[in-house]
């Protein structure tokens, strides 16, 4: 007999972001979440200002065996002029009587606050944090920010009537295995956008408020065609800066701005997966802490997590400048390795790019939908 438990109090949260440490405990390719970022997000997100998210836990007896957050996101609905509803932070086990249990307490609840379109699926809130079901590639661990499921997911979720909604893809180079042609012509892609008064510079971290407002124009901007975008309001994308101050590294931070405009960014982070997949349960105390301050030798790779041009601005080679510095820099640093995306499958001329410098789509993702 499956039991459902909406979660409410803080134990209940707490049990809720455990759940997968012990369901992945010997995967070796799971990366715990850190505790503290989950519970944060789940509480002090100001995603919750404008919308609602109830997290369930799933038991049998009393041993949990899956958890599920359903999501009403007004923002998307209103951006959209659609009436959908959302699922997130979906762990299960191999078995659709949970599952379907799972999925049918969403529907239910969505119901009851007047959703009448579409269930979408996973997003932990929206496009905006990671995303999709991992469908293709279980022989690695996840880069930073990035979803992890086992190969089973794809088939409860299908047995509840999920069908495909889009794909996302994430693409990899290994070592130095990649095309440096906007490496070695970017000193000339640079002179000619300096004719147009477009330069190529670094973000300064000393004006990092000036510099993130900047940023969240260009990135409401840039992504507002991809499927299931929702402009971020102020708070939100000064709570993904605030964050994304911590680890990032200056040197993969890179915007292209004409006359004190910024028209496009370029944004590759240390992939602290590395790091975080040796931190027991996500706890950063006792000993956690010390790992993720002092073990950034451990990185090996990069993630390019955005890059995005304003439409005025596309193919006048700025985006071949982001990338040349950014493998530049890298090339510079001696990872050894590097992921980019996710990009939308059906984004031809992004996904033409990444190809062209050799970029292999080694991991695939799923969103899905299914009606109310």
């Amino acid at each position: 007999m499956i039991t459902i438990v909406t979660v409410k109090s803080k134990k209940e949260l707490a049990s809720f972001i455990d759940f997968p440490h012990d369901l992945y405990k010997d995967d070796p390719y799971y990366v715990p979440e850190l505790f503290i970022a989950q519970r944060d997000l789940l509480t002090k997100h100001p995603f919750h200002k404008h919308n609602t998210v109830q997290p369930f836990l799933a038991y049998d007896g009393d041993k949990i065996v899956g958890r599920i957050a359903a999501i009403l996101n007004n923002g998307h609905n209103e951006y959209s002029h659609v009436n959908d509803g959302f699922w997130g932070f979906f762990d299960c086990i191999n078995d659709t009587n949970v599952s379907n249990v799972l999925f049918e307490t969403v529907t239910k609840w969505l119901k009851e606050k007047g959703v009448t379109g579409k269930l979408l699926g996973p997003t932990n809130f929206s496009t905006n944090e990671p995303c999709g079901l991992l469908i293709e590639g279980f022989d690695s661990s996840p880069f930073l920010m990035n979803t992890y499921n086992f190969e089973y997911y794809a088939k409860l979720v299908e047995d509840f009537g999920f069908a495909k909604d889009v794909d996302l893809i994430s693409w990899h180079w290994d070592g130095q295995h990649y095309d440096d042609k906007s490496v070695r012509l970017l000193n000339s892609l640079e002179e000619r956008l300096k004719r147009s008064d477009i330069i190529i510079r670094k973000i300064n971290l000393k004006k990092f408020k000036e510099e993130a407002a900047k940023l969240r124009e260009v990135y409401n901007s840039a992504w507002d065609s991809n499927t299931g975008f929702v402009p971020l309001t102020d708070e939100e994308f000064d709570y993904l800066a605030k964050d994304l101050k911590l680890i990032l590294d200056p040197d993969f931070a890179i915007v292209a701005e004409q006359r004190g405009k910024v028209v496009a960014f370029g944004l590759a982070l240390p992939n602290y997966n590395d790091i975080f997949k040796i931190i027991k349960r996500g706890r950063l105390l006792p000993t956690g802490i010390f790992k993720l301050l002092f073990g950034k030798k451990a990185i090996t790779g990069i993630r390019i997590y955005a890059l995005g041009v304003i439409e005025d601005y596309r193919k006048m080679g700025i985006e071949a400048c982001l990338y040349g510095t950014i493998i530049r820099e890298y090339k510079a640093k001696g990872y050894a390795h590097a992921e980019a995306g996710w990009t939308l499958e059906n984004n031809d001329m992004v996904n033409r790019a990444i190809e062209a410098i050799k970029g292999d789509p080694y991991k695939k993702y799923r969103l899905y939908q299914k009606a109310i």
